[in-house]
């Protein structure tokens, strides 16, 4: 049964006890095609007669999407396909090609979330570590396997509820056939159980959803102290867990606690 993405919860590990966010690491991430960038290859010059130029600077991150703005109730219902494509990212032979929507009218440029997301599926501690999965953003237009969509409250109840029969309340979010769900108000405003970067927290819904895409069901807490699992609804609270973006520790142990029914 496909579960509520309750998954925004005490995001990352990213930033617990001050240290830097994985997905903003060093890590390759993939690009936009739109955004990419290639430096001249340089030719030979026997006796240059001035200075070379400073080799240009490196493209900088795309912009995450802005914490600061509205959520409405609800919303038309129509979305709007990132023109963002990248490369693949994992040598995982379970290749998951996935477009990213926006609704209508929310503020919120396609592209720049699609290359955040893109961002925390090329992570480190991300669902490739395993060595099974990869993942590779597409464009409008190009084949996908899965849709992931950032909706207004309203407009996620309802598709959570047409396509699993769950209620999400306004509050979370959800995976169901063929795509991934995710409220605007958890995507803006993060979750009350979690007080770290909005950035990181993102991550959380991310492997979360993607998680279940994957086939995972939900879990608890280890125990006091250890990190919450990604497929635990840490929104509903942490139960003495720490709360945890990543589906690995720093040491590439999967994080993992009980199941649950």
């Amino acid at each position: 049964m496909a579960l509520v993405a309750v998954g925004l919860i005490g995001s990352a590990a990213f930033f617990l006890g001050g240290r830097q966010s994985d997905v903003s690491s060093n890590t390759p991430r993939p690009r936009s095609v739109a955004h990419a960038t290639h430096s001249p290859k340089p030719t030979h010059s026997p006796k240059p007669t001035h200075s070379p130029k400073p080799a240009p600077a490196p493209t900088p991150t795309p912009t995450p999407s802005p914490t600061e703005i509205d959520v409405p109730a609800t919303g038309p219902g129509t979305f709007v396909t990132a023109r963002a494509g990248g490369e693949k990212v994992g040598r995982g032979a379970h290749l998951i090609r996935y477009t990213v929507q926006v609704e209508t009218g929310l503020g919120i440029s396609p592209d720049q979330a699609a290359n955040e997301i893109a961002d925390i599926l090329a992570a480190p501690r991300g669902w490739t570590h395993s060595g099974a999965n990869s993942f590779r953003l597409v464009g409008a237009g190009e084949p996908y396997d899965l849709k992931i969509k950032i909706a207004t409250p309203g407009t996620a109840d309802a598709l959570c509820w047409s396509g699993i029969h769950q209620n999400t309340h306004g509050e979370y979010n959800c995976e169901i056939p063929g795509g991934v769900v995710v409220n605007l108000k958890r995507w803006v405003k993060g979750s009350p159980t979690f007080d770290g970067p909005i950035h990181d927290y993102r991550a959380l819904i991310i492997n979360h959803e993607m998680g279940h895409s994957l086939g995972l069901t939900h879990m608890t807490c280890a125990g006091t102290g250890q990190l919450a699992p990604a497929m635990m609804q840490q929104i509903k609270g942490l139960h003495g867990c720490i709360a945890n973006a990543w589906p690995y520790d720093k040491d590439g142990h999967y994080v993992s606690g009980p199941h649950v029914s």
